[in-house]
Formats: structure tokens, C-alpha cells, sequence
């Protein structure tokens, strides 16, 4: 078969390898939605290590085209919503609730997709412990809202979690990309007052806007924890880094209040450096909660994304603007997501069959 992906470090384009094949708890699907994502870049360019001959891809809706003999909840020609994690159900990190990094399977092992086996942008793929991991797409639910469960909205959502929101906190959400756009959703929808989105990016400011931020503010107009301090009367609840570096983590430190939480969804470089100031930890005596985790996997997560969507609560797929038809333009949907233009949010492609 045929799918995009990367021979080596920095050298991508389309590869031919074996069409994979299900085993009993398995499900094979051709996709029918996909988007590229700044993981997909950072992994071709070295950020998770020297990774060759795999394709990439972990964002996608597809059509089942065959199941493994146990499989009893899908059929071929069902239309599902693919999580980027599918944990092994099986396991007993995944009964103590660790599911992505349980103790007998190792960090991020539900991240099946670019580190196990190949990813989404082929014209088939695999799926892991499909009756745990699939959910049938809603009719009345748009494929580009469902395309954004599967990584954004989960992800963003994520970092809402993690900070441990009270109605009427503070909040402040570093990157205003497409996961910090999902991250001010979830703290909107954890009933935050004051969420304060970092960014430049007009488009992605006014998307912030209606997803939620009560304001914008930009490194352009100044320090960026005094301004966010100002704003709040220097009482801010949570900080939830979305975007930027281990140096947003010093910026959060800074500013977020004793007992406060920092939550990190961001996929740091192999590279970097992460030092503290005792100072900034109250010299140890701060309580400070830091979290950084991987969004949760499994088909109930996004079953329930999926139930927000449909309820009118939030529509994701606002994300997505730049839009291409056909598998073909995959490497151009990669191109640009990899170039990152100006106005980019989020890129997908629609594949016909």
C-alpha cells in the first residue's frame, strides 16, 4: 500500500509498505479525514529521536474495512472516529487507570500510531483494540468536528483537566494554536471567569475570543506576566502551557499563586533543558502542582467530546482552515503545516475512495 511518511530524519514523502493486518481484537480502516499535526512535523524532523521508514499521521476518521474474529462492535463499512491514543485494554497499568503510561507497557505506549506501527496517512491502517478504541461516528455531528476529538479537542480538553479549574478562577493559557484554542474552550466550559489567552496571531485571537478567553495578550505589548498579573489583580488560579517552550514553564511559575496548578500539554524537544529557580517553588514550600500528561485514549473519551458537539456546546471544527480534497495532497496539507504560515490554525484533507 501506499501512504506518506518520512525515509529518515528531515527526508519525507510517500512510501510503499505491506497492508497491515488484524489480529482478533484488531480493526483495519482506509481514512477518510485526516489532518497533519506539529507532532507529525516535530517527529520528521528529529524531535522524538532518529525514526526512518514510517508513516506518519494520528489525526483521522475512516471507514472499517475488516475486523479481527473478537471484534463485535464494528463492521466493515461502519464510519468511526479514530483516537491519536489507543491503549492496550488488557493490561494491568491500564485497570489502575494509567492507561497511556502504565507501568507494564512504558511512557506513551498508547500512542500506537508513529511509534508501534504506521500512522493514518495510508490507505489503510490499524487499530488496535477496537471495541474499546473506535466510536461510531454521529450522523448529525460534521467530519470536521469529529476529526478534532481525535487529537485537539482531547488534548486541550486535557490541559483544562489537569489544572484543576473552580468556577471563578483565573486562568491563563499559553499558545493560542489549535490545542490552547481547545484548552480556553475546556476552561470556559470548567466555568472559569478571567481566561487570559497568549498569542500574536489575530485569526486564532478572535477564534480564542469565541471559544471563550476574556483577553488576549501578546510578549509585543510588554512582560507577559505583568500584564497577565495586572489583569487579574495578581491572582491567577492555574496556567495551562499549550505552546512554547520549558521557558513558558518559569514564565507560570511566576506568575500562578501559591497552591495554584501549572498544567503542561506541551511536547517539549528532546533537547531542552528544564531548570527551576528555588525562589519561584517558595524554596520548596509553594505547593505548586505541576502536571504534564498525554491526552487519555479510548473510545469513551471521545464519545464524550462527541456528546458536547452535539449538544451545541463547542464546535472544534472551526479549527480547520485550510482545507484539501484527496489523498494526493496529503504532502502539501504536511507542507504547510511544517511551514506554518501567518494565518494557519489547523490544515486537514478529505480523501475520496
Amino acid at each position: 500500500m501506499k501512504g506518506f511518511g518520512m525515509f529518515e530524519v528531515d527526508k519525507v514523502g510517500w512510501l510503499e509498505h505491506e497492508k497491515p493486518t488484524p489480529g482478533p481484537n484488531d480493526a483495519i480502516l482506509r481514512p477518510l479525514m485526516v489532518a497533519p499535526c506539529s507532532s507529525d512535523v516535530h517527529m520528521s524532523h528529529g524531535g522524538s529521536g532518529p525514526v526512518t521508514d514510517m508513516i506518519l499521521g494520528h489525526e483521522s476518521v475512516g471507514e472499517v474495512v475488516e475486523v479481527g474474529e473478537l471484534v463485535t462492535q464494528f463492521k466493515p463499512g461502519d464510519i468511526c472516529v479514530v483516537p491519536c491514543c489507543t491503549p492496550h485494554w488488557g493490561g494491568y497499568g491500564t485497570q489502575e487507570r494509567f492507561a497511556n503510561n502504565a507501568h507494564d507497557t512504558g511512557l506513551m505506549h498508547s500512542f500506537k500510531f508513529l511509534q508501534f506501527w504506521d500512522g493514518v496517512f495510508a490507505e489503510y491502517y490499524k487499530v488496535n483494540d477496537a471495541d474499546a478504541n473506535l466510536v461510531l461516528k454521529p450522523d448529525q455531528v460534521s467530519m470536521e468536528d469529529c476529526l478534532m476529538t481525535t487529537d485537539m479537542m482531547s488534548t486541550g480538553f486535557y490541559g483544562a483537566e489537569m489544572a484543576n479549574i473552580h468556577y471563578g478562577d483565573n486562568v491563563v493559557v499559553f499558545g493560542i494554536g489549535p490545542v490552547g484554542l481547545m484548552a480556553i474552550a475546556g476552561a470556559a466550559l470548567a466555568g472559569a471567569a478571567h481566561i487570559i489567552g497568549i498569542g500574536t496571531r489575530p485569526n486564532c485571537a478572535a477564534l480564542a475570543r469565541e471559544y471563550g478567553a476574556t483577553e488576549i495578550v501578546s510578549y509585543k505589548d510588554g512582560d507577559l506576566v505583568e500584564q497577565c498579573k495586572e489583569i487579574t489583580h495578581d491572582h491567577i488560579d492555574s496556567c495551562i502551557i499549550a505552546g512554547g517552550n520549558t521557558g513558558s514553564v518559569i514564565q507560570a511559575l511566576t506568575m500562578v499563586k501559591p497552591n495554584g496548578t501549572i498544567s503542561n500539554v506541551n511536547y517539549w524537544d528532546a533537547s531542552a533543558i528544564f531548570q527551576v529557580p528555588a525562589p519561584l517553588l517558595g524554596l520548596g514550600m509553594s505547593d505548586v502542582t505541576i502536571r504534564g500528561g498525554f491526552c487519555p485514549g479510548g473510545g469513551l473519551r471521545i464519545a464524550k467530546l462527541l456528546n458536547l458537539i452535539e449538544n451545541d456546546r463547542v464546535h472544534p471544527g472551526k479549527l480547520l482552515n485550510y482545507k484539501y480534497e484527496g489523498f494526493d495532497k496529503i504532502p502539501e496539507a504536511f507542507q504547510v503545516m511544517d511551514e506554518k504560515p501567518r494565518d494557519l490554525i489547523k490544515p486537514c484533507v478529505k480523501i475520496y475512495w
